[in-house]
Formats: structure tokens, sequence, C-alpha cells
């Protein structure tokens, strides 16, 4: 029978010796030996005089003194040294004092005094050995056995464990649950039989069938893989091992591959368990495309060690899910996607309207609200932003309300951090000078009036002449009506009518152009060669695709281009009248509506901000008072995307 306190009482021994330092640092230990010793043997060979050392004690005096003491007849025995001189007076006191170099009066004197005198080594042959030759090869193996003993332990962890993962590995048990991740639905269907196996495993064992042993995560920045994955092990309670794919490269070939094993080694010992290996495509680029460059030797052996990880556990036995996340699954290599390692790929993508809502509400739970934020206004004014972005908001929103003094947060706190995160932050103190605010005044309202007048394009929130970002001036912030997916013809070129509107009112109303335009022209440009090139939307080259993406998560990516030079003639030439076509039709949309240009930017020139609701009523107002068909778009559909997802929202809290 086990006595517990006695149990108790040696793991505390085992304990406090392993809290030792003589035990955690053998050279420490050593090196306080050795110094011992040498003090006791130099201590030793300093007494060693062979005579001298009598019990009367001993004293040092000078040269010259111990000179006149021998004629005075008070020394008895003398004893010479290389650099040292000893001497015994009657009374047995040894005198000591240093020889000095080049006197030969000594042994006249001492000969004439009749005292006996000899010579004696300060050093011995036993301290000569000890300290010339004994100690310092014991010091030389005691420093080779550690270091050899440090390499065996961290065999397979590279050169003096330059290839362990200690440090680099996140280990952790994670409180996030499904609960806290919102927007990504599907995304999480996809990954909750993960978390049922880990929890149940003889359920799917019995059946015969198989986890996936991998899960690949892809999908824009900042939408929650992570996230994700810390949910997966949090719902199901098991160890969660986080490194970055970076992590595994190294200069030295091999290191990757070595910390490659530390890993799975150490997730087997904890299983179940959850490997999680962000930006994966760091180490599991395609091994094709190296080739032609000649290649990555240590990318390479790491990635190949994955694979061969991957494929040497068992799921059923030892049972350890690898999750992945990457923003550029096109360049992985095929091996790794193959079934049987990652066979299975979830995408999580920006969040729809419902989704942006939802994640809004569970990142305001830690901050204080006031009863009059419309949570639902705030998820269409961020239309196209991912999950981080939203969670930035809020806390932009709080830092806002605290900097202000405001016991909550407030709506207008929550759309200028929409507005910060869109734009950039507001300049109030660029002040610019009449001229260039009637420049920019102009210019913003032809992008307003376009953006409202033209079918296809997005509603107008807010027009702004005051500065924000780096560069800007003004700006004027457009809010899809719904979340799209696809965009049609008309709506690519309402897009166009819209970028030109500012250089169109400048051309119009001012007489003459600025530089005001120059990104609306470069973002116009791009939009007219993807229809050409990529969308087949003119033609130019028919249906043939002249640029093909490469990533479609990082705002586009490289793209290749293959088309001969007549046809990037004829794509230059189309680009430019189709420019100038669309330029014209914007002139002279803006002539049919010069009275409500000159009513907004008079609006607008006071305030320096009007809302989208002011703009579509100065333009109704002009319509009515010239019997004018209206142009504005209908409003009955305006946003029944909208209003469908939260009728949608609403069912859901009442289940």
């Amino acid at each position: 029978m086990n006595n517990p306190q006695m149990n108790n009482q040696m793991n505390n021994g085992q304990n406090k010796g392993g809290n030792n330092p003589f035990n955690r640092n053998p050279i420490f230990t050593f090196a306080i030996f050795a110094i011992i010793i040498v003090l006791f043997f130099r201590s030793f060979s300093d007494g060693s005089l062979g005579g001298f050392g009598g019990e009367q004690g001993s004293a040092n005096v000078s040269y010259s003194q111990l000179k006149q003491m021998i004629k005075n007849k008070e020394i008895t025995n003398v004893a010479i040294a290389q650099t040292t001189i000893k001497a015994t007076s009657s009374s047995g006191v040894v005198y000591s004092t240093r020889k000095v170099a080049g006197d030969n009066t000594l042994i006249p004197t001492l000969e004439e005094a009749g005292v006996p005198y000899s010579a004696y080594s300060e050093s011995n042959w036993f301290s000569d050995i000890l300290f010339s030759w004994v100690i310092p090869v014991f010091i030389f193996f005691a420093i080779w056995m550690f270091l050899a003993g440090r390499m065996q332990k961290n065999l397979g962890s590279g050169i003096l464990g330059m290839g362990s993962t200690k440090g680099l590995i996140n280990s952790e048990r994670p409180k996030v649950k499904f609960d806290d991740v919102a927007g990504v639905e599907e995304s999480k269907e996809e990954v909750k039989e993960i978390v049922d196996f880990l929890k149940n495993p003889e359920r799917y064992i019995t059946l015969g069938a198989k986890i996936p042993k991998g899960v690949l995560l892809v999908g824009p920045p900042g939408t929650g893989k992570t996230l994700l994955a810390k949910a997966v092990a949090g719902e199901a309670d098991v160890p969660f091992f986080s490194v970055s794919g970076s992590s595994f490269i190294e200069m030295f070939v091999g290191v990757g591959a070595s910390r490659v094993r530390d890993l799975f080694e150490k997730a087997k010992k904890e299983a179940p368990a959850i490997v999680f290996i962000d930006e994966i495509d760091a180490i599991g680029k395609s091994r094709a495309a190296g080739a032609m460059m000649g290649g990555n030797d240590e990318r390479e052996q790491t990635l190949n060690q994955l694979l061969a990880e991957m494929d040497g556990f068992d799921s059923d036995k030892s049972p350890v899910i690898v999750l992945a996340a990457t923003n550029r699954p096109e360049v992985l290599d095929a091996a790794l996607l193959r079934p049987g390692r990652f066979d299975r790929q979830v995408l999580v993508d920006k969040p729809d309207f419902k989704g942006r809502v939802d994640i809004l509400k569970v990142h305001s739970k830690e901050v204080k609200l006031n009863k009059s934020v419309d949570m639902d206004e705030i998820g269409r004014l961020t239309a196209g932003l991912a999950g981080a972005d939203l969670a930035n908001i809020i806390n932009e929103a709080a830092l806002l309300a605290g900097r202000a003094g405001k016991a909550s947060i407030e709506q207008q706190d929550l759309v200028e951090a929409v507005e910060r995160a869109i734009a950039g932050l507001e300049k109030k103190s660029r002040r610019i000078n009449p001229k260039e605010k009637k420049i920019v005044t102009y210019h913003e309202c032809g992008h307003a009036l376009i953006a409202e007048t033209t079918k296809g394009a997005d509603k107008v929130t807010k027009v702004s002449v005051i500065p924000r970002g780096l560069a800007a001036l003004g700006y004027t912030l457009n809010a899809p009506e719904e979340n799209k997916f696809l965009m049609q013809k008309h709506e690519l070129i309402a897009k166009i009518d819209v970028l030109l509107g500012g250089r169109a009112a400048e051309h119009v109303f001012i007489g003459e152009i600025s530089t005001g335009a120059s990104n609306d022209l470069e973002r116009a440009t791009d939009i007219i060669k993807a229809m050409v090139g990529m969308y087949g939307m003119s033609d130019v080259a028919g249906l043939m695709v002249l640029e093909k993406q490469r990533n479609v998560f990082l705002n586009g990516g490289q793209t290749l281009k293959d088309y001969s030079d007549d046809m990037a003639k004829k794509l230059d030439d189309f680009t430019k009248s189709f420019l100038a076509e669309r330029f014209a039709a914007v002139v002279s949309t803006l002539e049919s509506y010069k009275g409500a240009i000159e009513n907004m930017v008079k609006a607008l020139y006071e305030t320096e901000t009007i809302e989208g609701a002011k703009v579509r009523q100065i333009i109704k107002d002009y319509e009515i008072a010239n019997n004018m068909p209206t142009r504005l778009c209908e409003e009955e559909s305006e946003n029944s995307d909208i209003e469908q997802a939260k009728k949608d929202a609403k069912e859901d809290s009442a289940e």
C-alpha cells in the first residue's frame, strides 16, 4: 500500500534535487570544484619549504633589513629560491623577502657571518603536473563530454539544439469555442466532424470511417482561419500545437526537417491533439516551380519530411489532426494536397451582411454600447471587410468614445471608425486654400451625382471634403446595396463612369483639370483592361483570355499576360477610346444636372460633409423643379438582401 504522504515527500525531494543549481549546471559545479582544488594545492605548495615554516610564525621584511639581521648574527639559516628568500631567526621566526635582481653581495655576507644557506624550489613536481597537465586535460574532456551529451540528447534536433522546436511551438488548450467564431457558418460545419471524432473516435472507428488527417483552411487575410482552428481545439478540449510555416526554414539544410519531426513527436505524445501550421505556403510551395529556378534544398527537405510525417501516423491509433492555413493555395505542392494528407480544403471567406452583423456583435460583447447603436447599419457600411477589420472597427470606436470622455460607444463613433478603416485618418489640421477646396468640392460632387444617376452604381453614403489618409483631400463613400458575388457588364461600366465623374466635373465647372483624378483614372483603366483580358466583354479579344489571375485572396495577386504585341496595341487603343467614350457620356450627364451640382457644391462647401440622403434629395428636388424624368435608382429594391438578412436574423433569435 502506497503512502501518499511518503510519495509527496519523495516527489518534493526529487523536485528539490531537480531545482538544485549543481544538478542543473554541471559545468558550474566542476568550476567551483576546480577552484577549490587549485587553492588547496597552491597553499600546500607554498607551505612545503623543506624545514621552514616553524612554529613561531613568519614575518615579511625588506631585503636590506634581512642583510642587516644577517650581519648582526640574528639569522641561523637561509633558504634561497628563484625570486624569494626565507630566513630563520634564532627565535624560530621565519622572515620572508623578495630577492633583488643583480645583487651579488648576499652570498659573501652569509659566508662572512657564518650562516648556513641552501636553495629550494618554489614549486613541486606534483603541483606542476597537476596544474600544467591534469587539470587542463580534465577541463577539456569535461567540456567535450558535456557537448557530446547535449548533442546526443538533441539527436534529430540539429547541432546543439539548433533544430529544436523549443520556443517555436505554442502549446496550449484554447478556451475559444464555436460561439466565438461568427460569419463563417459553412466553414464551422465542415470542421465540426473533426471535433466529434476527437471526442468520440469509437463512433467512427466502428463504422470503418477514417477521419481526415489534414484540413487546409484557405481564404483572404483576416477572415478568422487561426481563430477557427483554435475553436476546433477548444470544442474538442485537446492540446493545440501552433507554429508558423516560416519557423521551419533556417540557413542550415536539415534543420527544418528535424523541427518537423520534433513537432509531430510532441503532438503524438499528447494525442489526441491538433497541430496547426499557419502560412503553410512558406514550406509547402510546389517543388516543380522551384526546380525551374534552381530549387531550395532546405524547403524541399522540410516539405518531404512533412509529407513523410503525415503518412507515418495513424489517425485511429494516435489521433493527431493537422490543420493548416494559407492565402495562396494555388502555389502548394500537389503531393501535399492529395487524399491521405490534406484531404479537405475549407474556404474561410469574407462574411456576408448577416455574418458581418454577427461578427460585430461578438466583438462588441466586451465593450459598452449605447442603446441607440444600430449594428445593421454598420454591417451595411462594411461590405467587403473581413472579420479582423470588423474587430478593429469596434476597438477603434471604443478608443474614439474614450478619447471624447463618453460613457458608452455611440453610433457616430462606429461610423467614424468605419470611415477610418476605409478612407484613413481624418486630417482636420491639414488646411487647404479656398481654390483647392473648391476644386475638391466639385470633384467629389461629380462622383456623387454620377453614382446616384447611373444604373448599377453603388449608392452614396457620405461625401466629404475633409482630408483623410496620406493623400486624399476628399472622398465619396459608396456602400453596395447588397452582397454581390458577380458583376454584370453594365455594373462595371457604371463603376468606370463614377470614377470619371470627378475629372468630368473639373472639366465642366472649373474649366481646367487637376492631378486629383490620378487614382480614379488608374482604377478605371484597370477595370477596362480586365473586361477585355479576363472577362471577355469586348470584341478586341472576343472570348479569349489574355491575363490569368494567380491569386484570388491577396487583392488579385500576380497576373500572367500571354498575348502578342499586336494584341497589346489593340488593347491600348480600345482602352483609350472606351475611356474617351465614357468620359463624354459622363460630361453630358453633368451638364444636364448643372443646377443640382451647384446646389450640392454649395451645401458641401459650407458643411464639409453631407450624407447620401441629402445628395439624393438635392437631385430629386432639381428633377422636380425642371420637370425632368428621374434618373435616381429605384428605392424599392434598394436593400432587398439586407432586409431578408434582417428577417433571417430575427427568426434565428426567436428560435
